[in-house]
């Protein structure tokens, strides 16, 4: 059992000024209120923990942005050199860390998508394609089912692919195929990133998110 207020929490996040991708609030609320509507087929479990990876995973795609959510509090600095640098350096500390002491398949493929992720350049890189859901899917996996947490690997691939879906109907598109294609899959209809058609869009995601929260959630949890 949670407070519905979590949720409001989870959804309701800090805006990046003069963006260029959709919010992070934006993209943590498609993952909540779909994890949400799957739980009611019992394709998700819905619990707190489930919805705060699913949250966290929504807003991964995003780390190859020096400004995006995340990297609000994991960077001291907010430019590409800095993000080069902290995930090229984390990155080969987990390979070495692996080699050395763990061997363990999850913390090898974490050290090299960070690698990667410190050289991706925005919507143009692995993390918003099918290679990049992949990496962190399978790392993920791994750890999930090495210190028995299974029940949290839909939410997180739930949270990720919604991320990528969700940037499909933004007119700049996502380069689903990296690193064997570079092209850009869009969906037939896109809007501008934050351009008021963009902003009020996304607004009213969260808005009908918000209401239907406000009305369903409460009768699932007292099933």
């Amino acid at each position: 059992m949670f407070d519905l207020g979590v949720c409001y929490i989870l959804i309701f996040e800090v805006n990046i000024k003069r963006r260029v991708i959709m919010t992070g609030k934006t993209h943590v609320g498609i993952g909540i209120i779909s994890a949400v509507i799957l739980s009611q087929y019992k394709m998700v479990k819905l619990t707190l923990g489930g919805l705060a990876i699913c949250a966290i995973a929504s807003l991964l795609p995003d780390i190859d942005h020096p400004k995006a959510l995340l990297n609000r509090y994991i960077l001291p600095a907010k430019n590409k050199t800095v993000k080069t640098t902290i995930y090229f350096t984390l990155g080969v500390f987990f390979l070495l860390l692996n080699f050395f002491y763990l061997n363990l398949k999850y913390v090898e493929t974490l050290g090299i998508f960070f690698i990667l992720t410190g050289f991706s350049s925005h919507r143009n890189g692995i993390t918003h394609s099918l290679a990049g859901l992949l990496c962190f899917g399978l790392a993920f996996g791994f750890a999930a089912k090495a210190y028995g947490f299974k029940e949290y690997i839909i939410p997180f691939f739930l949270g990720y692919g919604l991320h990528i879906i969700a940037d499909m109907f933004t007119n700049r598109g996502v380069p689903l195929l990296y690193p064997f294609k570079k092209r850009k899959y869009k969906m037939p209809i896109t809007f501008t990133v934050g351009s008021f058609w963009g902003n009020l869009f996304e607004g009213l995601i969260i808005l009908i998110g918000l209401v239907y929260l406000t009305f369903k959630l409460p009768e699932i949890l007292l099933k």
